[in-house]
């Protein structure tokens, strides 16, 4: 019956969230409606994951929606091999810090803000 899951995340600024996940986190864009000027959605995926960003104003006028971006109703969690390098580099690319790497179990996470004030986990298996 269904074929396949996405995360849509609404944006207050789509070029500064293609950026982020990018340029930052890795993403490749897949997707980008219109192909001119400021886009209102784009679709990225990760191996195989994917995500949208669609503007605020996409998302009143195609679906009556108001959005309300960096709510914390969620968070995207996205796996790294090096949790510490890969902190570093999202930090210092002014990249919001919630929560710094910190071992939780087998796994050691840290706890980010994209652009728009989502919550974006990165997390790594712990070396043990």
């Amino acid at each position: 019956m269904f074929t396949e899951g996405f995360v849509n995340l609404y944006t207050r600024n789509i070029e500064a969230g293609v950026h982020f996940y990018r340029e930052l986190l890795g993403f490749k864009e897949t997707f980008r409606t219109p192909k001119e000027g400021t886009p209102d959605h784009v679709e990225l995926t990760l191996n195989g994951f994917g995500v949208g960003l669609g503007s605020v104003e996409a998302a009143k006028k195609r679906h009556g929606v108001d959005a309300t971006p960096g709510s914390p109703a969620m968070v995207l969690v996205v796996w790294t091999d090096d949790i510490d390098k890969s902190f570093e580099a999202l930090k210092s690319a002014g990249t919001p810090v919630v929560q710094p790497p910190h071992d939780r179990g087998s796994n050691r996470s840290a706890l980010l803000r994209d652009p728009d004030g989502n919550l974006v986990e990165i997390v790594a298996k712990r070396r043990l």
